[in-house]
């Protein structure tokens, strides 16, 4: 397998999904040796609940969690959004590019994102609108679920929690317009089945907290026991 392995790595070398560096063996993550080392992990000091990272110190719930402003029980993310982070979720999500979604997985796994969070009762994907899906053609926060949580595949959940208004893009839009934007965009399909359960949410970023804040405070409406919040990257 290794002979097979080098002449495969020299007829198809694989490059860099950040510089498009070439790299001398096709080992995930596809990042080079100049690429690899800008990674940042979000690790303690943190706020316990929304996960914001602070400078030093020790965990100690910042200002926005003191003010009881999510509706979240836990949010985690396993890196800062920035390069080379940064670039590969954009590229995945505007651009379709879903190669980079198996080195987005192998690098949260490596960085033990799989160890967060006790096994949930269901896993839920932020929902797109019905007209965003199929522009975008795939729902990216499913794709990371599954790809993020495979032991956990079979409490995945589309059909539970929608989003049934459409929205504008939250990209340029400030804390508050963002939550604006967002109430009154998601409802539950079958409340029964979320009553009483613990729930994982799954998304790409945390930026402002929003999206997550708005899904959760529909679950809590259904009855949900525990909510608690997974995204790839957070933004500061």
């Amino acid at each position: 397998m290794s002979i097979l392995q080098a002449v495969k790595d020299l007829l198809f070398p694989s490059r860099c999904l950040a510089c498009d560096k070439q790299m001398g063996r096709c080992r995930l993550p596809l990042l080079c040796n100049t690429c690899r080392p800008l990674l940042s992990t979000v690790v303690s000091p943190l706020c316990p609940c929304c996960g914001k990272p602070f400078p030093s110190g020790e965990d100690h719930l910042c200002g926005e969690c003191l003010g009881d402003s999510f509706s979240f029980d836990c949010a985690r993310s396993i890196f800062l959004y920035q390069e080379p982070v940064s670039s590969l979720l954009v590229r995945f999500k505007f651009g379709g590019k879903l190669t980079g979604l198996v080195t987005l997985a192998e690098l949260a796994k490596q960085a033990g994102g799989e160890n967060l969070f006790k096994e949930p009762d269901l896993v839920l994907p932020v929902p797109l609108h019905i007209k965003r899906l199929r522009s975008r053609g795939f729902n990216q926060s499913l794709l990371l679920a599954r790809s993020c949580f495979p032991k956990w595949q079979g409490k995945i959940r589309t059909d539970l929690l929608l989003r049934h208004q459409p929205t504008i893009p939250q990209t340029n839009l400030s804390g508050r317009a963002r939550r604006n934007n967002l109430k009154g965009a998601f409802s539950i399909h079958r409340p029964e089945e979320i009553a009483g359960r613990n729930v994982l949410l799954v998304d790409d970023v945390f930026t402002t907290g929003s999206t997550l804040h708005e899904c959760a405070k529909t679950l809590v409406k259904a009855g949900a026991a525990r909510i608690e919040t997974f995204t790839l990257a957070r933004a500061l």
